[in-house]
């Protein structure tokens, strides 16, 4: 039986947790990992570890960017498209 607390949860919104769930596993497996393997003291692991979120959030960023971009022209898009 599922708990009462996620019967309320919409499908949308499992989906998204998904996603983000796999877009973290990939940013850890090729960004994260070898930016700290490659150094050697801890606190070039600590900086290693800063830049990689830096571009984390430039990833998230530009994919809000893109997200938008369609959103506003999806009319001209859709009507290129077919």
């Amino acid at each position: 039986m599922i708990p009462f607390a996620l019967a309320k949860i919409g499908h949308q919104y499992v989906l998204f947790g998904i996603a983000a769930v796999i877009c973290l596993v990939t940013f850890v497996t090729l960004i994260l990992s070898p930016a700290l393997s490659g150094a050697g003291r801890l606190w070039e692991k600590t900086a290693a570890g800063l830049l990689s979120l830096f571009v984390l959030a430039a990833l998230i960023v530009g994919g809000v960017v893109i997200g938008l971009v369609v959103v506003k022209y999806w009319p001209e898009i859709h009507e290129f498209i077919t």
